[in-house]
């Protein structure tokens, strides 16, 4: 199970800490999601996730002051009973003294924001979706072309370093070089990054590493990209069919998303970096709604039915 610390949370989102006394550095959380505690503080916990976030906007304020003091500070201790990572305040709220005293003593830590209740939601939840993701990592290259996200696949010596650094020569941005690792953040969306150690290098064999951004500067080089398309790179071979027209389209399977998948023979003096270019672009041409394998055979088609009216 993927965690990320409450600290990296409070940075992120630049909330301001009103229990400093309380040893964040420990604290994980592991929910994406949060919760608004409305029900929970009146009385009722039944289904209740304490492993959220928990965010207090102006409703839940707005019901807590209808309290006398005593008994505000009753219902949140016993909300901070079931050791809640922690307690978001938005629109800058004023925190009592005594409250923070009861959170100190509590070990959950209240932390306020000026922004809306209902921004702080959404930034907090998509961070975190994306944070928490499951992951794996694989062995490839992932290079940002035309907008789209090309993964190069294929066995180690096939040129997918030497396919990535011609693309970049040529004005595309890379992400990652032999490393991989690949976050999916929703049932459509792949998000591929490069391992921190390896970030912005390329292997050449024969000549070592390189620093892409110190080489091509900082507009060669990207950390992030969603993965749009998979290009494997395989020996070619003539006992092996290939396919010609590219009416079938083929996929490969990550985390359960499925991606458009090309396979590429290798024979000497292919360039790979123009047929990545022209993968790139015709993918985008099929989600724009123009399939030209489709136009092509629809000519033929239409062509053979001519022939045989005459």
């Amino acid at each position: 199970m993927y965690t990320v610390e409450l600290i990296r949370l409070i940075e992120k989102m630049n909330l301001e800490n009103c229990t400093p006394d309380i040893d964040i550095k420990k604290i994980k959380i592991t929910q994406p999601d949060v919760n608004r505690p409305a029900l929970q503080l009146a009385g009722f916990f039944n289904h209740f996730d304490s492993e959220r976030v928990q965010i207090i906007g102006h409703v839940e304020m707005a019901y807590l002051k209808q309290m006398d003091e005593e008994q505000r500070l009753n219902v949140l201790s016993r909300l901070m009973d079931f050791h809640v990572p922690c307690i978001v305040f938005s629109r800058n709220m004023e925190i009592s003294d005594k409250l923070i005293r009861l959170a100190t003593e509590k070990e959950v830590p209240l932390l306020r924001t000026s922004k809306t209740t209902s921004s702080i939601m959404a930034e907090i939840i998509r961070w975190l979706n994306v944070e928490l993701a499951p992951r794996i990592t694989i062995h490839g290259g992932l290079v940002d072309v035309y907008g789209e996200g090309i993964l190069i696949m294929g066995e180690s010596g096939i040129g997918k370093s030497e396919a990535a650094l011609e693309l970049i020569k040529r004005g595309h941005r890379l992400v990652a070089d032999d490393a991989v690792e690949i976050k999916k953040v929703s049932d459509d969306t792949l998000i591929g990054s490069a391992p921190d150690i390896t970030r912005h290098f390329i292997e050449l064999r024969g000549i070592g590493i390189i620093d892409v951004k110190t080489l091509f500067g900082v507009e060669s080089v990207k950390n992030t990209q969603s993965i749009d398309l998979v290009i494997k790179l395989e020996e070619w071979s003539k006992d092996k069919s290939y396919d010609r027209l590219g009416l079938e389209e083929s996929y490969i399977e990550f985390l359960g998303n499925k991606v458009p998948c090309h396979s590429i023979p290798i024979r000497p003096g292919r360039n790979l970096a123009i047929i990545c270019e022209a993968a790139a672009v015709n993918y985008r041409q099929k989600k724009m709604g123009y399939n030209a394998a489709q136009e092509f055979f629809n000519r033929v088609t239409n062509n053979l039915k001519k022939s045989e009216m005459q």
